[in-house]
Formats: C-alpha cells, structure tokens, sequence
C-alpha cells in the first residue's frame, strides 16, 4: 500500500481560530437551548447564570477570528481565497458529478465559499440583533424593535444550527477533512482528488 505523504493545509493558528470558535457556538447553543425550550430551561435552571454565560459566549465569538487575522497571515490568506469565487467554483456547485468530474479545484471548493459567506453573514445578524436585545436595559427602544430582533434572532439561529449540521455530517463522511484541522496536515491523495489545483501548487 501506498503510505500517505503529508501535505500541510491549515496553520497552528488557523486551527486555534477553528478550535476556540466550535467551542463558544457549542456554549451558544446549548445555553441558547436552555433559555428557549422551556423543559430544558426547568432542567438546567440557574436562568440568570445562563443567561449571562449565553452572552458573554456571544461578545467573544468574533474575537479568535479578530485576532487570527491579527496574528496569522495564513488565515489572512485563506478568507482572501474564500471571498473569491471562480469559474471552477460556479461549475463545481452546478455538476451533480462534482467529486468526480476531475474539476480544477483550490485549495476550498465552491460549496465552502458559500457556507462560509452564509455562516459570517448569519453570525453578523445574530450579533446585532443580539445587541439589540441587550440594548433594552440601557436604552429605552421601541417594544417593535426588540420583538423584531427576537424573531429576527430566533430565525437566524435555527437557520444556522441546520447549515452547522450539515457541516458537521460532511465533516463526518470527510475523515481526511476532520484530520486536517486536527493536525494541520492532509493527505496528498485525498488533496489531488477533491483539491487538485491547490494540490498541484503544493507539491
């Protein structure tokens, strides 16, 4: 058998940016959770400890990405690479024979660029709307506009929690992927086939 040769895809701080961000959405969901299913709320209890931990989770969500492309260049790069989309990209998200059709894949595919772009525009929404909701006890605003940013919030999270879903089902079926922000390294052979065009830029 052929041994796997190691080919280097995500930086230590690239995936410290990932680590440190999958926890606090872990922390926002089910603190979220708690506050929303009434059933999980007696469960749990402590509401106001809960409460204040959903919210701190929710201010420092920006701050490993913040810092990541303060202190990562790597990181810089790849988001430039993932606000691009290319040609390939519009032909990878349109062939139902994508992950054969041998197409000129970079380093992130079509459907990566556009989670991604749907996951940062989302989180935005969750984050001002979610300031919104905070504002009430500072800032005396329309009734309508804090019941419209809790719908609005409520919305964006469901809408969220199914996209993380599915990224976290294709992480499952991808191994290789799941190793690659585990250890910075991918195998080449799998790299050839669903990246070829970054794989070739890396040899």
């Amino acid at each position: 058998m052929r041994r796997p040769e190691p080919l280097p895809r995500f930086s230590r701080g690239e995936r410290l940016v990932h680590r440190s961000t999958s926890v606090l959405v872990g922390v926002l969901a089910f603190t979220g959770a708690a506050l929303y299913i009434p059933s999980l709320a007696l469960l749990v209890g402590r509401r106001p400890a809960v409460e204040a931990t959903h919210i701190v989770a929710g201010l420092l969500l920006p701050v490993p990405t913040l810092l990541g492309l303060v202190f990562s260049a790597s990181l810089r790069a790849d988001l430039q690479a993932l606000n691009r989309m290319t040609g390939t990209d519009w032909r990878w998200l349109r062939r139902r024979d994508r992950r054969t059709a041998r197409l000129p894949v970079g380093k992130f595919n079509g459907g990566q660029k556009l989670a991604t772009a749907t996951v940062a525009g989302a989180g935005l929404v969750l984050f001002g709307t979610g300031i919104l909701l905070l504002a009430p006890a500072r800032v005396a605003l329309p009734v309508s506009v804090r019941q419209g940013a809790t719908i609005t919030h409520d919305l964006f999270t469901f809408g969220l929690l199914v996209l993380l879903a599915g990224h976290i089902w294709l992480a499952y079926r991808h191994p290789e992927a799941r190793a690659a922000l585990r250890t910075g390294l991918v195998d080449r052979a799998y790299a050839e086939r669903e990246h070829p065009a970054w794989a070739r830029q890396n040899r």
